[in-house]
């Protein structure tokens, strides 16, 4: 099956995260999606984890990334 459809195929969570960070830096990220780990005390490890187990928080950072590069 190929993902030719998908804007995010062999994009890794970590560079989509790593490059929201570059961009906006992490009080607008913060402010963006209010979700602790981008608030308090953020690192992209914790950010990380805590978007791998949060399926709700993950989709809004894919859809911020996709509207940045557009």
């Amino acid at each position: 099956m190929t993902q030719k459809n998908n804007p995010l195929h062999g994009i890794t969570l970590e560079k989509v995260l790593v490059e929201l960070v570059d961009h906006y830096g992490w009080n607008e990220l913060g402010a963006r999606i209010n979700i602790r780990c981008f608030n308090d005390d953020p690192s992209i490890k914790s950010s990380l984890k805590f978007l791998r187990k949060t399926e709700w928080a993950r989709t809004k950072v894919e859809s911020l990334y996709l509207d940045m590069v557009r």
